[in-house]
């Protein structure tokens, strides 16, 4: 990796980049760097990038633990692009689950009522709500 510059991770889609914590690189994705600043101004106020992944660091981090924070929330109060636990790892998309398999997405599952363990960060999911959308890689999308 290099180091203090960028972290050359690449994920299935943005959704599951955004779960794991990250977001878009303000160099080899500049539009949606931008599009992402802007949610980001309107949900948390603006903020540079070291900023931004500070925040983003201290919300998906469990301190010395080396795993991610998990929260709860109502399933149906959570905007599209949201990845949470219901047996295994789901994306909430159009109002349905999209379970999540190692080779991409199962076919939609009604959202269960009531609160499920979101993997998402709330700091993400903020900037979600204020209006960013997350590129998913759906089957025949």
């Amino acid at each position: 990796m290099t180091g203090r510059r960028w972290t050359e991770l690449f994920f299935h889609d943005e959704a599951v980049a955004l779960a794991a914590g990250h977001r878009p690189c303000a160099y080899c994705r500049r539009s949606d760097w931008l599009r992402w600043r802007a949610a980001w101004a309107r949900a948390h106020g603006a903020a540079k990038a070291p900023e931004m992944d500070a925040m983003l660091h201290a919300a998906r981090a469990v301190p010395g633990a080396r795993r991610l924070r998990r929260d709860a929330a109502g399933a149906a109060d959570l905007p599209d692009g949201t990845f949470v636990d219901v047996d295994g790892p789901a994306l909430v998309h159009g109002g349905a689950l999209r379970p999540w398999r190692p080779g991409g997405y199962a076919p939609p599952r009604l959202l269960p009522r009531g609160r499920v363990a979101v993997l998402t960060n709330p700091v993400t999911r903020a900037v979600i709500a204020a209006g960013y959308r997350p590129v998913v890689a759906l089957p025949g999308a």
